[in-house]
């Protein structure tokens, strides 16, 4: 794969078994010859924001809750925000691409939390050694979509995958009705 894919969605294939991802919606924040890292942006967590990050709680996007990066780092945070275009990411916040940053959690919310558009924090992340998610792509596991800038601070998120497949038409769309075990179908 010769163009990053930074800022796109991976989206799970219906058939995909890995329990860690199947019916997953990632954003990709990194991807490049090293490898890629990104987030699972449709599965929150049983846990709020305040319960590990209380001075954020109040600038996370509803629910409000911690959500399951991935499978990786879970005693770690990160916290994927909104950075409204055209202006300049205040201290503590780096533009990935596009319309999405990285806050830095250690940062003092006062600083930072007004000039924000949307905050998600998540526990843990997803990783893919240099040529791991290209192979995984090529198999046929992700399916690889456009982000919509809505799409990591979903109010709906259990409804994600199936938003992503449906906004997407033609037979992509067909895939939102699958069924969560195809044989069943």
């Amino acid at each position: 794969m010769s163009s990053s894919l930074t800022g796109r969605l991976l989206v799970a294939a219906p058939g995909m078994r890995d329990p860690n991802f199947a019916r997953s919606v990632v954003l990709l924040l990194d991807h490049g010859d090293d490898g890629a890292f990104g987030v699972v942006i449709n599965r929150p967590l049983e846990v709020d924001v305040d319960e590990v990050l209380p001075d954020w709680q109040p600038f996370a996007t509803p629910p409000g809750r911690l959500f399951q990066g991935g499978p990786v780092g879970l005693d770690g945070a990160l916290g994927v925000v909104l950075v409204p275009d055209g202006s300049v990411p205040p201290p503590g916040v780096d533009r990935v691409t596009g319309p999405f940053g990285l806050v830095d959690l250690d940062t003092p919310t006062d600083e930072v939390a007004s000039r924000l558009g949307e905050l998600r924090v998540f526990a843990g992340h997803s990783g893919w050694s240099g040529g791991q998610l290209e192979a995984e792509i090529a198999r046929g596991d992700w399916l690889v979509l456009a982000a919509d800038e809505r799409d990591p601070f979903s109010g709906s998120p259990e409804r994600l995958w199936s938003q992503v497949l449906r906004r997407q038409g033609g037979d992509l769309a067909l895939f939102a009705g699958a069924p969560v075990d195809p044989r069943l179908n």
